[in-house]
C-alpha cells in the first residue's frame, strides 16, 4: 500500500467478504485487523482463503504478519538498488537544469534523453501504473494512479514535442520534459524508500520482542541434557538454563538460585533475585547461576507472546482521530483529479499554450499525493506503542493512547495497587479462656482456599506456627464480605465488620477495641460461630498493609501535574483514611472512598466522570475488572491478574506507580505528534495544490516536496523513540 486511498480500497474489500463484520487497515504497519461472524459465514472454514483472496482482487499481495517481520532485513540500504538506478538514469537528464544556472547549455540529445527517461518511466515506474491499474479497476484512487498519470503526461509530452519538432536548425533540441517525468518517478522511490526505512525503526520494539524468544532450549530427559527445539517444549518439562542465556518460556524455578534480567519485559533496569519455587518469565535473562526450571505455559500462552500480541494490536489499531483521514482520503484522489483539469482548462483558456497547461496540471497531480496524510497517525502510534513497551507500558489499543492525555482525574485501587498487596496478621484476639491456636487453625482452614490477600495472610500466619490446616468443608465465598465453611464439624464465618452488621451480629464489648484497631489503620475482620443458638463472636483480626515504594512520590507527581488523585478501597474507613494519610492524600478533600464493594467500584468510576471528568482507574485484580472496563482509561498493573488486564486499555508491567504518570505522559506526547503530522500533512496539500496550480511549482518540484512530506512525517513520529520515562 502507498497512501491513505489504499487503506480506504483494502478495507472496502474486505468488508465486502461474507461473514467479515468489520475490518480496520493500517498504512504504516501494512496490516489489516478483520472481525469475524462465523454464524453470517457461508464457509467458515473458507474464510482465510476469501479474505486473501479479496486483498489479491483489490490489487494487493496478503502475507502473514510473521512473514513480513521476518522478512526485514537488517541493512539499512536494503532496497535501494531501483532508487539507484534512478538516480544515475536521471542525473544527466538534470544536468543541464544545472547548466542553464552558469550560462551553460548542456542540452542533450533528444534521443539520448529518450533513452535514459524510458526505462525509468516504465520499468522502475512500473509499480505505479499496476497499483494505479487496480485502482481505476475499483473505481477509485491512489497515489500511484496520480504519480502514473503525471509522470505519463510528461513523458508523452517530451515524445511529441520531439517528434514535431522542425527539422530546422540542425541539431536544434526542443524543450523537452524527459527530466521531469523520470525525477518525480526517482524521487517518489526514493520517498518511498526513506519511508520503508523508517518503518522498520517503528517495528523495531516488536522485532526486539520476537528476538527475546530462544530457538533451542536444554531439555532435562532420561538420558541428561537434550538440545531440542523451543517448539517442541511441553508443559511440565524441565529444562536448564545456563548463566547469561535467555528463559525460553514460562516457569517456576525448581533447582538454584539467580539474578534475572527482566529489563526487556518490564523496563526494570536492576536484575531481580529468584530462589526455588520463584515464577521466571520467559525472554528474561538468567545471571551468574545455573538454573533448572519447570514449564508452565509454552507458545501463545506465555508472558512473552501475550505482550508481543498487545503490542501488535496497539500498533495495527486505527485511533479515532484517524477516521477524519479516511473521510478525507475517500475523496481525495478524484478532487485532486477534478483540480488538475480545472488547471489544464484554465492555463488554456488565459491563452497559455498546450505545454505549458499541461506541465502545471502535472505539477498538480505529482504534489497532491496523500502519502503523508495515511501515515501519520500510524507512524505516531507505532512509535509511541513501541517506545512505551521498551518501558514496561504495554497499551492494548489506539483509544486509550489517545484518550489518556487528556486525564484529569485518576482512580487508584488501594491493595496491590497502591499498597504492597501482601498484608500481614498483625493481632489476633480471642475470647477470654478460649483456645488462640485452635481458633486460628480453625480461620485459616476455612480460607485456605481463597485467593484473597487477607486470607492468605491468615494462612501464613497459621503456618508460621506450625499449625496443620485440616480440610474445610460447605466453603462458600461471599464476594466482598467473606468466607463460611465448616472444620470438625463447627460452622464458622469470617469476614468484614459490614457483614457482621449485615448478619445482625453485636460486637458488644469488642467494639471499643476494633474502633481503636481501624484508628491505627488496620483492616479488622471477625470470626463468628454459627450454633444452634445463633452466631456467637469469637475473635478479632487485624491486618496491615505497607504502602509501595514509590507509591507516595507517584501520586504527588500527579497532583503537581494538576491531576486529581483518588483512591478506591473495601475497607473501612478508618483504615482506608490512615493508609491514605500515609500515602500523602487528603480524606478531608474527597480523595478516599472507604468502604466500596467490588460491584460498587464501577459505579464510583461513574460518578468520578460526571462533570465531563475523563477518568483513569488504576486496579491489579479481578474485582477491578469491571471499574477498569468502565473508566475512560483502564490501567492495569502486570504484577495483577489476566482478567484486569485484558479489561483495561494499558497495562503496566512492573506494577509501579510512577508508571501512570509516565503512561498518561507518553500518550500525551503521542497525541502531540499526531496533531502536528496531520496539520503538516494537510497544510502541505492545502498550500501545494493552489501553487502548483497558479504555475509557481514545476513536476520536478513537486515530486520532491511529495517525497519530503511522507519522509518529514516519519521521521517527525521517530522522534518519540527519544522519550524517557
Amino acid at each position: 500500500m502507498t497512501c491513505a486511498s489504499c487503506v480506504g480500497r483494502v478495507e472496502r474489500a474486505l468488508r465486502k467478504v461474507p461473514g467479515v463484520q468489520d475490518a480496520t487497515v493500517n498504512l504504516a504497519t501494512e496490516s489489516a485487523r478483520v472481525a469475524f461472524d462465523l454464524a453470517a459465514a457461508p464457509d467458515p472454514a473458507a474464510l482465510d482463503a476469501l479474505v486473501r483472496r479479496a486483498v489479491r482482487n483489490a490489487g494487493y499481495e496478503p502475507r502473514a504478519p510473521e512473514a513480513a517481520i521476518d522478512a526485514e532485513d537488517a541493512s539499512p540500504w536494503a532496497g535501494f538498488a531501483p532508487v539507484a538506478i534512478g538516480l544515475l538514469l536521471s542525473a544527466p537528464l538534470v544536468l543541464p537544469m544545472l547548466g542553464d544556472l552558469f550560462g551553460r547549455h548542456w542540452m542533450l540529445p533528444a534521443w539520448v534523453q529518450f533513452l535514459l527517461a524510458t526505462p525509468v518511466q516504465f520499468i522502475l515506474g512500473a509499480r505505479f501504473y499496476k497499483a494505479g491499474w487496480h485502482a481505476l479497476k475499483a473505481l477509485s484512487g491512489n497515489m500511484d494512479l496520480l504519480v502514473s498519470i503525471g509522470t505519463s503526461a510528461g513523458w508523452g509530452l517530451s515524445v511529441w514535442l520531439w517528434l514535431t519538432a522542425p527539422g530546422d536548425p540542425p541539431g536544434h533540441v526542443p524543450h523537452l520534459y524527459f527530466e521531469a517525468s523520470a525525477v518525480v518517478v526517482t524521487l517518489v522511490l526514493l520517498g518511498k524508500w526513506l519511508e520503508a526505512r523508517a518503518k522498520r525503526q517503528t517495528t523495531a520494539a516488536i522485532r526486539a520482542l520476537h528476538a527475546l524468544r530462544p530457538d533451542v532450549v536444554h531439555l532435562v530427559g532420561k538420558a541428561g541434557e537434550v538440545d531440542v527445539p523451543v517448539a517442541e517444549v511441553l508443559v511440565g518439562d524441565r529444562l536448564v538454563v545456563r548463566p547469561g542465556e535467555r528463559v525460553p518460556v514460562d516457569g517456576l524455578l525448581r533447582e538454584g538460585s539467580t539474578q534475572v534480567d527482566e529489563s526487556m519485559l518490564t523496563g526494570e533496569p536492576l536484575p531481580v533475585a529468584r530462589e526455588p519455587g520463584a515464577a521466571l518469565t520467559g525472554g528474561s535473562i538468567n545471571g551468574e547461576g545455573r538454573i533448572v526450571m519447570e514449564v508452565r505455559a509454552v507458545g501463545s500462552e506465555t508472558v512473552l507472546a501475550r505482550i508481543i500480541r498487545l503490542v501488535e494490536d496497539a500498533q495495527a489499531a486505527k485511533a479515532p482521530i484517524q477516521r477524519l483521514v479516511d473521510q478525507v482520503s475517500a475523496v481525495f484522489v478524484p478532487v485532486v483529479l477534478a483540480v488538475a483539469l480545472v488547471t489544464l482548462l484554465g492555463w488554456l483558456w488565459a491563452g497559455a499554450g498546450g505545454e505549458v497547461a499541461l506541465i502545471h496540471a502535472v505539477a498538480v497531480l505529482v504534489i497532491a499525493c496523500p502519502c503523508a496524510l495515511g501515515l501519520a497517525t500510524p507512524a505516531a502510534i507505532m512509535a509511541g506503542t513501541g517506545v512505551a513497551a521498551s518501558h514496561g507500558i504495554l497499551i492494548k489499543d489506539a483509544q486509550a493512547l489517545e484518550l489518556a492525555h487528556r486525564v484529569d482525574t485518576v482512580a487508584f485501587d488501594k491493595t496491590g495497587t497502591l499498597t504492597l498487596g501482601q498484608p500481614q496478621l498483625t493481632a489476633f484476639h480471642v475470647e477470654p479462656g478460649a483456645d488462640e491456636a485452635a481458633l486460628l487453625q480453625a480461620v485459616a482452614s476455612v480460607q485456605s482456599g481463597s485467593e484473597h490477600p487477607l486470607a492468605r495472610a491468615v494462612v501464613q500466619a497459621a503456618q508460621a506456627r506450625g499449625l496443620a490446616l485440616p480440610a474445610p468443608d460447605a466453603v462458600r465465598a461471599v464476594p466482598g464480605r467473606g468466607t463460611e465453611g465448616e472444620v470438625a464439624a463447627r460452622s464458622y464465618l469470617v469476614g468484614s465488620l459490614r457483614w457482621m452488621d449485615e448478619l445482625g451480629v453485636a460486637l458488644g464489648p469488642w467494639a471499643e477495641r476494633a474502633q481503636a484497631l481501624q484508628q491505627d489503620g488496620a483492616t479488622v475482620s471477625a470470626l463468628v460461630e454459627r450454633t444452634t443458638a445463633g452466631l456467637t463472636l469469637r475473635a478479632l483480626l487485624a491486618f496491615g498493609d505497607a504502602p509501595k515504594p514509590g507509591a507516595r512520590e507517584a501520586l504527588a507527581a500527579l497532583k503537581a501535574r494538576g491531576i486529581r488523585t483518588v483512591m478506591i478501597s473495601g475497607d473501612n474507613r478508618g483504615a482506608a483514611e490512615a493508609m491514605a494519610r500515609r500515602l500523602g492524600l487528603d480524606p478531608d478533600a474527597g480523595e478516599v472512598l472507604a468502604e466500596v464493594l467490588p460491584g460498587d467500584k464501577a459505579a464510583a468510576v461513574a460518578r468520578l466522570q460526571k462533570g465531563g471528568h475523563t477518568v483513569a482507574m488504576v486496579g491489579d485484580g479481578v474485582n477491578d475488572a469491571p471499574a477498569l472496563a468502565a473508566a475512560d482509561v483502564g490501567m492495569a498493573m502486570g504484577n495483577g491478574t489476566d482478567v484486569a488486564m485484558h479489561a483495561a486499555g494499558i497495562t503496566l508491567m512492573r506494577g509501579d506507580p510512577m508508571l501512570v504518570a509516565a503512561a498518561l505522559d507518553v500518550s500525551r506526547r503521542t497525541v502531540a505528534k499526531i496533531r502536528q503530522n496531520l496539520f503538516w500533512a494537510f497544510a502541505y496539500n492545502v498550500a501545494g495544490i493552489p501553487l502548483a496550480a497558479l504555475g509557481y511549482l514545476s513536476p520536478v518540484v513537486a515530486g520532491a516536496a511529495m517525497a519530503l512530506s511522507s519522509v518529514s512525517v516519519m521521521t517527525n513520529a521517530l522522534l518519540l523513540k527519544r522519550w524517557r520515562g
